[in-house]
């Protein structure tokens, strides 16, 4: 990383596993990170589903380097508050959960954004521990588990910059996004996450997603305070609300994190951590009313 005037307090902090990789800086996590979120409670979807079927899959990002356009990596993963907590909604419905990775290998976190004191996120992290460091390979999935009569009712992609890197060019990841096109199956993201539904144009002039709105992380944010603050080492290799919208996606949110979400048909998005509370409530309860109409 080049030489950098930005005071020592928002310098990204060197990772010292690998050469040219880089945490966030110690001012960005403040700003950024908490050790609780803004859960608030199940509600009135706590165990409403009871018919033992329904799972929702979730693929989730192996990858923990993202080389960014000056040549150094941003330390990533999925966000454990954007897996976490809408899982959790969804999971305290009733509903089963399967973890998938496209190369089966362990799930990696943003380990840094943890919220340590937040009893729901800690408490399903135990409760599916195994699952995300022994994941399923997606492409066994795509393979084996899906079709017309599949126990996947939802497909849940997290957030996190590592999203940014191998989702978006994976067939398998266009193979379960057709399947649950076509089968009318939820799809669920937010933040970075939205980068898994580029996968979808792949080979074709058109993608299936064109003309649904979607909200995703800000660009401005990624090229503006994220780069000023240290978040991120340096300017991202792409920006993902302009792919979005290359492939015909409107995008519902400014340029801000307002915890925006949207329901476009059978796609539910968020903007950022501060969407996951929302949006699992969301998703757990269309879910119930999906499966126990």
């Amino acid at each position: 990383m080049t030489e950098s005037t930005q005071p020592d307090d928002r310098k990204p902090t060197p990772d010292p596993t690998e050469d040219g990789a880089y945490f966030p800086s110690r001012y960005s996590l403040g700003q950024y990170t908490s050790p609780n979120t803004d859960f608030d409670g199940i509600g009135t979807h706590r165990g409403a589903y009871t018919g033992g079927r329904w799972k929702v899959l979730v693929i989730a990002s192996d990858e923990r380097y993202l080389l960014m356009r000056n040549e150094t990596m941003f330390s990533t993963g999925n966000h454990p508050v954007e897996t976490l907590l809408p899982l959790h909604h969804m999971h305290q419905a009733g509903f089963g959960v399967d973890v998938a990775t496209l190369s089966g290998g362990p799930v990696k976190f943003e380990w840094w954004a943890f919220p340590t004191q937040d009893e729901a996120v800690t408490g399903t992290w135990e409760t599916f521990r195994r699952q995300f460091k022994s994941p399923k390979r997606l492409g066994d999935v795509a393979d084996n588990d899906l079709g017309a009569d599949s126990d996947y009712l939802a497909v849940f992609i997290p957030g996190g910059h590592g999203a940014m890197f191998g989702l978006c060019d994976s067939l398998d990841v266009r193979s379960v996004l057709d399947w649950a096109l076509a089968h009318d199956r939820l799809l669920v993201s937010l933040c970075h996450g939205p980068a898994a539904f580029l996968a979808a144009s792949i080979g074709r002039d058109t993608s299936p997603f064109a003309g649904y709105s979607m909200c995703a992380f800000p660009d401005a944010a990624d090229t503006g305070a994220n780069v000023d603050i240290g978040y991120i080492p340096g300017p991202m290799p792409w920006l993902l609300g302009s792919a979005l919208q290359r492939d015909g996606i409107r995008l519902a949110n400014g340029d801000g994190m307002t915890g925006a979400t949207t329901h476009d048909r059978t796609v539910l998005t968020g903007d950022s951590p501060l969407a996951a509370n929302t949006l699992g409530k969301t998703a757990a309860t269309t879910l119930v009313n999906t499966a126990m109409p």
